[in-house]
């Protein structure tokens, strides 16, 4: 029964989530997009010693994974959540035997299948367009890919618990998507930073996730500090999201 119930919760949310086609773009459609129009660029495409011989179009790549899983858990999630608290609908659910639960594993998972769609299509484009080697050590890279998205998930789920209502879930998260996209590479790639500042950011989870990925996709095992530092920050936030979460 409860497996019936949570099934049909998922369908019904997965309705209303492709009725945003805005939204789909932004988490699905537009990482790429910045990925293709970057890869146009006839400097982008050649080898630069700065990065160990690496193009810049071979770091934007994971840098378009991460920046599919900000769109994804910061940008989308938080203002669906924290408009269905505003609206009474989780309080009206919290009567009934259908659990609030089965509506935030819903929202997280088509947020997660979101991200996992936006991933494939960036590195299927930047493979085929750009000649982008895939991962030499898949499992790594997978394996970081994971640990990434539900960090991202938990940061969105603290996010809808500390808004009041879609309006101020739109605007905190607006903050954390800006500190995000930073932090992921996407104006400047990790790896050409500073040192000084690389450290900094390697403390982030995305940070941390962008330099994994690097490590992932030159064949290496991701450093265990880096998984780490994802992990910790899974944890807290995900902590933070069942402490602060209110269903009314």
């Amino acid at each position: 029964m409860a497996a019936s119930t949570s099934i049909a919760v998922f369908r019904t949310e997965a309705r209303l989530f492709a009725r945003e086609p805005g939204n789909l773009f932004w988490m699905s459609v537009a990482p790429t997009a910045l990925l293709t129009i970057l890869g146009l660029i006839p400097a982008f495409r050649e080898a630069n010693p700065n990065y160990g011989g690496l193009r810049v179009i071979d770091l934007y790549v994971p840098v378009a994974l991460l920046m599919a899983m900000i769109m994804a858990g910061v940008q989308a999630m938080p203002p669906v959540l924290a408009g269905y608290r505003e609206r009474g609908i989780l309080r009206r659910m919290s009567t009934t035997p259908l659990r609030p639960t089965a509506l935030l594993a819903a929202q997280i998972g088509l947020h997660g299948i979101a991200m996992l769609g936006s991933a494939v299509l960036a590195i299927g484009v930047g493979r085929l367009a750009f000649d982008v080697a895939l991962p030499d050590q898949f499992a790594g890279y997978a394996l970081i890919m994971v640990l990434t998205a539900l960090s991202v998930l938990a940061l969105g789920a603290a996010l809808s618990a500390v808004a009041r209502n879609a309006k101020a879930a739109g605007a905190i998260g607006s903050v954390a998507f800006i500190m995000m996209m930073f932090s992921a590479g996407v104006w400047i790639p990790v790896q050409a930073m500073p040192d000084l500042l690389q450290r900094i950011v390697s403390l982030t989870p995305l940070g941390a996730a962008s330099l994994a990925l690097g490590e992932a996709a030159g064949g290496g095992w991701p450093s265990w500090s880096h998984l780490a530092v994802v992990v910790v920050w899974t944890a807290v936030l995900a902590g933070a999201a069942v402490r602060w979460f209110r269903w009314e």
